[in-house]
């Protein structure tokens, strides 16, 4: 069981920690396929993946991290991907959890960080943020939606490759696309290292990155529950704005017309958007059943 699956690492200048984490994969795994995507880096990560006989991909200039991934996902020759940074913070020895998980017949388990393996209480607060608006917008608990550290089924992965963005957004994206498209999604619990040298990640830049997705990935798969809170906060505005000038003024004003219509086309822009999206899945769901005849 431990065996069967490929282990995908995208890194960019991470020689300080590949010089113990690589030796330590083959180690603790030594049949398995390892890929180390090489997204641009300037120091000895290519003579590091000759030495420990790692599979390299060499990008000739930073793509970044969701290109890196895939790379490499396009590369693993096996059914099942473990992705995990290449920073020193995913034990390997936790792999073995994600492939226990795994195999109880799920197709994505996530690796699911305490708050002490946080790597501060900005971070931990906005993954909270995170989690209950990826949570609203999938309709399932959403335990961990950054977490680099994961066990995916390869060819249902590939399916959702188009949409991942060539950034730090990629598990965000991901998880939303596995929890709408109706797979199975597990979590088991890990505990991460603090990372070996300076992260990549901008809090503040990725972070509004991070919303971004989420919003977009909603839009693209449940588009009412975007326009519906939104035009339900337009109408209640509408229904505040009229009863203040009714009982102030006995008027009906352009202000209160102008809230009710509007609350009006933002939700028949969301019924229209639900109807794309079915028609998608349905077209979707066409080409699948074309390309396995029973």
């Amino acid at each position: 069981m431990g065996n069967k699956f490929s282990i995908v690492l995208p890194s960019k200048n991470e020689a300080s920690s590949l010089q113990f984490l690589l030796p330590d994969l083959k180690r603790e795994f030594p049949n398995a396929e390892i890929i180390l995507v090489n997204d641009g880096s300037e120091d000895d990560t290519s003579s590091l993946c000759r030495s420990n006989d790692i599979i390299e991909i060499r990008h000739p200039y930073a793509k970044g991290n969701g290109a890196a991934i895939k790379s490499g996902a396009l590369a693993a020759s096996h059914d099942i991907i473990v992705f995990m940074d290449a920073d020193g913070q995913h034990k390997p020895q936790e792999i073995h959890q994600l492939l226990e998980k795994f195999h109880e017949g799920y197709d994505l388990v996530v690796g699911a960080r305490n708050n002490a393996s946080q790597a501060s209480m900005g971070r931990l607060a906005a993954n909270k943020i995170y989690n209950k608006l990826a949570s609203f917008m999938v309709g399932h608990r959403v335990m961990d939606l950054t977490s680099g550290f994961r066990a995916v089924r390869r060819k249902k992965f590939m399916e959702f490759l188009h949409l991942l963005p060539n950034g730090f957004s990629y598990p965000t994206t991901s998880t939303m696309a596995f929890f709408r498209a109706g797979y199975s999604v597990a979590y088991t619990p890990i505990t991460t290292d603090k990372r070996i040298g300076n992260s990549h990640l901008r809090l503040g830049k990725d972070g509004i990155r991070f919303l971004i997705i989420i919003f977009k990935v909603g839009i693209l798969y449940s588009p009412l529950k975007i326009f519906t809170p939104i035009s339900a906060g337009l109408f209640l505005l509408g229904i505040i704005r009229y009863t203040y000038t009714f009982l102030n003024y006995q008027t009906f004003t352009n202000m209160t017309a102008l809230l009710f219509s509007t609350s009006l086309l933002v939700f028949l822009m969301g019924l229209v958007a639900e109807q794309i999206t079915m028609l998608i899945y349905q077209v979707k769901a066409s080409e699948q059943n074309d390309n396995n005849p029973s």
